[in-house]
């Protein structure tokens, strides 16, 4: 298979597998284009692409604008999260004004879930769900799936237990379609207040005892807690969330086996993992962002050459 099944990457539920196979053979080959000296291809010399945020974010903006300028693209930067822009005609005018730019692909983060979907429908742009609200954020699933196979051979078969803040998370979310897609075993783990009540529809295990949940695992991917997200407190303190569900390096010498640790970043050290943890060699932290920016090259460049057509 030489396309993608779908014009937009709005969510994995949206993808099959042959579609993540795709992007996984075409990170390869930019993976190695990122390790040259010479770290750019002319690829995309006549796409513009316009990055929307808005809402906060460093690490996937950043990721985002590297991949699109490692491809030659032309690049437009929209940052709204100090303006007005919250509604969604004014988020479709906005849209429109940058499209009237002769814009041919929209990077969009946006506090809504399902605004990727909503703007799809109305705007003729490709579109890239850059995370929405807290529902999905698919090129960081992909390139958490993407580190594990380059960790471990590959994701089918392995049992991953994504462990937090799962009720806030669109990673969790995005990871757990991700992950059973490639046939891997998909365990939550968490306070229970942090778990959506329905999560065991999605088919994966539930553990509230982390030491349980990690003798189970061949990775562990540690999402931190999302105090922006909440109204209420979900948990007594921070300290006791720690005790219960942090990951120190006592704990991971103490299990039966040595399993890979992931985190999607930001870390927040000392509560959900130690900095001996986030700096040990089972830690692929940073593999995952070098990762990030392969995926985003593969993810851009796969849409684009639809655009082309």
């Amino acid at each position: 298979m030489s396309e993608l099944s779908v014009n937009h990457l709005l969510g994995i539920k949206y993808l099959n597998k042959q579609d993540i196979e795709l992007i996984f053979k075409t990170a390869d080959h930019f993976k190695e284009v990122i390790n040259r000296p010479i770290k750019k291809v002319p690829s995309l010399r006549d796409i513009t692409i316009a990055n929307l945020f808005f809402e906060n974010s460093t690490r996937t903006k950043l990721s985002f604008e590297l991949a699109e300028k490692r491809l030659s693209a032309d690049v437009i930067n929209f940052s709204s999260a100090q303006s007005s822009v919250k509604k969604g005609e004014t988020l479709i005018d906005t849209v429109n004004n940058i499209l009237s730019m002769k814009v041919d692909m929209v990077v969009m983060r946006h506090p809504n879930p399902g605004a990727g979907v909503f703007l799809s429908k109305h705007v003729k742009a490709s579109i890239i769900n850059a995370g929405d609200g807290a529902h999905e954020h698919p090129t960081q699933a992909l390139l958490d799936s993407y580190s594990i196979r380059e960790k471990l051979g590959e994701v089918k078969g392995k049992k991953v237990v994504i462990v937090g803040d799962i009720l806030h998370s669109r990673v969790a979310l995005s990871n757990i379609y991700a992950l059973q897609l490639q046939g891997a075993e998909v365990m939550v783990c968490g306070p229970k207040t942090l778990l959506p009540k329905y999560i065991d529809k999605l088919g994966v295990k539930v553990e509230t005892n982390l030491r349980k949940a990690l003798n189970w695992c061949d990775v562990a991917n540690m999402l931190r807690v999302q105090n922006e997200r909440m109204e209420i407190n979900y948990f007594p303190s921070t300290r006791e969330y720690t005790q219960q569900f942090g990951v120190n390096k006592a704990l991971l010498d103490s299990l039966d086996k040595e399993i890979t640790i992931m985190h999607p970043g930001p870390i927040n050290r000392g509560v959900e993992i130690t900095s001996d943890v986030a700096d040990s060699k089972q830690a692929i932290i940073l593999d995952q962002v070098q990762n990030g920016v392969a995926i985003r090259m593969a993810v851009i460049y796969l849409l684009a050459s639809k655009i082309k057509q």
